[in-house]
């Protein structure tokens, strides 16, 4: 070999061993990379989700409130296998979970494994002292990966998983406080709104903000607190308060409940209304729910803004005072009645109260439907239209309950025929809500103004309180009109078809009304009773509705005096008794 080739075979060898070097270094390098991927992180992050706000009664009792579900994962390669039993018992004990399930879950993966995610925060707090005592007990003991040729140490971890809602109460409110759905965002069980109170203050219950902590971890995997460590703070949802008094509540649900079976009805709903803030006290149904156990779709439903009925005579007081307001009727002018039978074109109308002559104010007191047929038709089209529409028919109360259904009202060119406006005066060819009757009949307890009636009172936080604002009042009636037709109610209660609903010492008013319910187009022979009115004393005042819904006709349940009108006197007689009411002695 010359010189020349020594040469060159010494420069090709350097390369080679310069290329493998650099082989090497790079494999090396992918090596720890990838090392490094397996290692435990240096930094962690810890959240603590935001919780829904609650839903309180006005004296901040909670009816609905949120709290959080916990998960509990191990890594089961960390588990002595001869102490596994040990871990097994241990675990039993502080989480409540069965042993068969436990050693199920354990034998089902070698890694981490979730053993549950259903710990509630008490369980949550036993199975992190739990961990503790694993590590001293040496349960838990280290593991050395076989391809890593790394150690690590995993403990029993508690880690959030969702969040759940309760009803201390149980039954009570429902369905007005409406039902949550639950979802899965980032591993995490969240809940929403689907209907009532919680479907209409969503936005407002939703938590605001979760705490996030960054910092360096332990060898346990713990998060270590110092001045290196980032904190976001929590801000949970806004709780919503109520004008609910849940002691009124469950008297009411109790009545109703009693009634409903006397009457053998198909529901019944009533509610208390403060007349001069539109505050509803309480709300109740023969038809309720417990949470978490729905079992009937129905049940859901709250009829007070679902149900569209025609309402029958509570609509009198209602089209007499919009011939008040016209000046179209004078309360002592007499009304021929016609000893009870009257034909209106090729209609016939009776009353129950046969008379040949009526005063104005007398057609109210003893339910004519003969008087208000004649009367309705001095109202010209436009004007009963127009009248209707400003007492909130056909339009949505605006309460604070998701899906509130408008009913509807005859249409102007309907309201020029005079069988429209005989029939729409005493309660037919009119569709309503229950809310619509008891908002129109506040007017005459407030002065002639219009309220929307709420139920959400304001919205509190840590930080602050926010009162929920509403619609301003309407003025619909001159207070003048509004105290006239006052008298006439309390006259009706006095003397005419709501005499046991009268109260010694209270001033108490309203209209019966008993409408039958149309079937495939033809009324049958069943019925809905309503008692519309007010119970007021020296300080306060009160709008109370009653609907019986399809009692059973051949009973006390024919007519509204003998089934709505009995339910309004209890819930009266629980209102002097719970101080709500006073009376004059």
């Amino acid at each position: 070999m010359n010189q020349d080739d020594s040469k060159k075979f010494k420069i090709t060898f350097i390369f080679f061993l310069i290329l493998l070097f650099f082989i090497i270094l790079v494999g090396a390098l992918v090596h720890i990379v990838n090392s490094h991927k397996r290692l435990p992180r240096l930094t962690i992050v810890e959240t603590d989700k935001a919780l829904r706000g609650d839903i309180l009664s006005r004296h901040h009792f909670t009816i609905a409130s949120s709290k959080k579900l916990y998960k509990a994962v191990v890594d089961t390669r960390n588990i002595d296998p001869a102490k596994k039993e040990l871990f097994i018992e241990l675990f039993c004990k502080y989480s409540n979970m069965p042993k068969e399930k436990i050693r199920e879950k354990i034998d089902s993966k070698r890694g981490f494994v979730t053993l549950t995610y259903k710990l509630d925060s008490k369980s949550a707090r036993y199975v992190e002292q739990l961990s503790s005592m694993l590590f001293k007990l040496k349960v838990i003991t280290s593991y050395t990966d076989l391809v890593s040729h790394r150690t690590f140490l995993h403990g029993l971890e508690v880690r959030e998983s969702g969040e759940y809602r309760i009803h201390p109460l149980g039954s009570t409110l429902t369905p007005v406080i409406g039902y949550v759905r639950k979802h899965e965002e980032n591993r995490y069980t969240k809940i929403t709104g689907r209907y009532g109170l919680e479907k209409y203050y969503e936005k407002e219950l939703e938590g605001l903000q979760s705490t996030e902590i960054k910092g360096r971890r332990d060898v346990r995997n713990h998060i270590i607190l110092d001045d290196e460590s980032k904190v976001q703070n929590r801000y949970d949802g806004y709780n919503v308060v109520t004008s609910i008094s849940i002691k009124l509540q469950k008297y009411l649900e109790a009545i109703l409940d009693r009634h409903k079976e006397r009457l053998q009805a198909k529901e019944i709903i009533a509610t208390v209304m403060e007349s001069q803030t539109g505050d509803i006290v309480a709300i109740g149904s023969s038809r309720r729910f417990t949470p978490g156990h729905i079992e009937d779709a129905d049940s859901l439903t709250i009829s007070a803004i679902r149900y569209i009925y025609e309402p029958g005579s509570v609509m009198k007081p209602i089209i007499f005072s919009l011939l008040l307001r016209d000046k179209k009727v004078a309360l002592d002018e007499v009304i021929r009645t016609y000893n009870g039978r009257f034909m209106l074109g090729h209609k016939q109308i009776t009353d129950e109260h046969k008379e040949p002559y009526m005063s104005a104010e007398n057609v109210i007191v003893h339910s004519s439907n003969i008087g208000m047929a004649q009367l309705s038709q001095r109202l010209d089209a436009l004007s009963y239209f127009q009248g209707l529409r400003q007492f909130g028919f056909s339009r949505p109360t605006g309460i604070d309950l998701s899906y509130e259904l408008p009913g509807s009202i005859p249409d102007i060119h309907s309201l020029k025929n005079s069988i429209f406006k005989a029939t729409a005066s005493y309660g037919y060819g009119i569709k309503v809500n229950f809310f619509q009757l008891l908002q129109a009949y506040n007017i005459f307890n407030n002065n002639g103004k219009m309220l929307t009636p709420t139920i959400g009172k304001y919205l509190a936080s840590e930080e602050k309180k926010q009162v929920i604002f509403h619609k301003k009042p309407q003025q619909v009636l001159s207070p003048r009109i509004a105290r006239t037709m006052q008298n006439i109610l309390i006259k009706t209660v006095q003397k005419g078809t709501g005499q046991n609903a009268i109260t010694p010492g209270l001033l108490v008013g309203g209209k019966t009304g008993t409408a039958q319910i149309a079937v495939h187009g033809l009324y049958e022979k069943i019925y809905n009773n309503s008692f519309f009115g007010f119970a007021n004393d020296k300080k306060h005042r009160y709008t109370i509705g009653v609907t019986v819904i399809e009692p059973n006709p051949k009973g006390a349940g024919h007519f509204a005096s003998s089934s709505a009108v009995p339910v309004f006197k209890d819930i009266v007689d629980v209102m002097v008794q719970e101080k709500f009411l006073t009376p004059l002695r």
